[in-house]
């Protein structure tokens, strides 16, 4: 009588090498995504929303889609590096925050060395580009603004004072600049006005976003205004900064000769966020629950629109 043959199955399955590229394949998008995390690109994205429409309206309408293209690449380049290098000096302080606490250095995604480098590489490729694709102007300004950034606004203004984001959300404003330059090879008033109108919306978006993450910040002794300051002076401050603000963004109107539809509609918008921002200072005089994140969200939608409305008075401008 013949005895069957006793077979055991293995208890691991032989790695295959489509096992293995696929588990290779995933370790690199992460290591890619988390890269990319680091850049922040919600971030890069409202600060490229204003240098399309400077663009237009300093190129009369056409100032080329090559040149906007690269533009846009460079400029990419040079926020990320300064996100980058922010995310570095910062990583102590996104330890502590719950807001921040998934950043990719605080999980140790990317070491310290290895985000060094790549934000390095980031600011060498933008000012590159941009010198060859644009103007060394813009590639100074490119330069300057993530210095300014990383050097004036994270190392050195973050810690020791609550005028921190008036001073270093300047850097937030060199789009404006670099978009002009990169058609004009130049600088004049139209684009100082929309640098100024950037420079005024700075401290009531992040002021509000603030207000909503205080204990936060406070936790990792970051002097933000909301955490050194009574609520009623802060929302005293952004409605100061708001009506600042929208008064310089009218300023465009005759500086740069525009037809009566911006003003008409940097007017409208304009009355709209103010409103917002004294319904938040109205909520907590009377010491209710104050929306803070509802001027957050507000400020990125007004200034969208307003910079949609100059992108719209570039082609009006054209077809005139």
């Amino acid at each position: 009588m013949m005895r069957p043959v006793r077979t055991e199955r293995p208890l691991s399955a032989p790695v295959t090498r489509r096992d293995a590229a696929g588990g290779a394949a995933a370790r690199l998008r992460r290591r890619v995504a988390d890269h990319v995390a680091l850049t922040k690109p919600r971030i890069i994205e409202l600060l490229l929303v204003t240098t399309v429409p400077t663009m237009l309206l300093a190129g009369h309408g056409r100032p080329g889609l090559l040149l906007i293209g690269a533009t846009l690449v460079g400029g990419t380049l040079a926020a990320g590096s300064a996100n980058v290098l922010n995310c570095l000096l910062d990583r102590d302080i996104d330890a502590v925050m719950h807001r921040t606490a998934r950043r990719p250095l605080h999980r140790n995604a990317v070491t310290p060395r290895g985000a060094l480098v790549f934000g390095v590489l980031l600011g060498v490729a933008s000012v590159t580009e941009l010198w060859l694709t644009t103007n060394l102007l813009s590639a100074v300004l490119a330069a300057a603004a993530i210095a300014f950034y990383v050097g004036v606004y994270t190392a050195v203004l973050k810690r020791r004072t609550s005028s921190n984001i008036v001073w270093g959300g300047a850097a937030g404003c060199m789009p404006v600049l670099i978009g002009w330059t990169a058609v004009t090879d130049s600088l004049s008033w139209a684009p100082v006005v929309l640098f100024a109108v950037v420079f005024l919306w700075t401290p009531p978006h992040f002021w509000a976003l603030a207000m909503r993450f205080r204990d936060d910040y406070a936790r990792a002794g970051v002097p933000m205004l909301p955490v050194v300051a009574s609520a009623a002076t802060v929302v005293d401050r952004i409605v100061g900064y708001a009506v600042a603000m929208v008064a310089t963004s009218l300023l465009l109107w005759p500086v740069a000769g525009t037809t009566p539809f911006y003003p008409v509609a940097a007017g409208v918008l304009g009355v709209w966020f103010i409103r917002e921002t004294w319904a938040l200072r109205r909520a907590v005089r009377a010491g209710s629950a104050p929306h803070a994140m509802r001027v957050f969200r507000a400020s990125i939608r007004y200034l969208t629109c307003l910079f949609a409305a100059v992108a719209i008075e570039a082609v009006v401008q054209l077809i005139r």
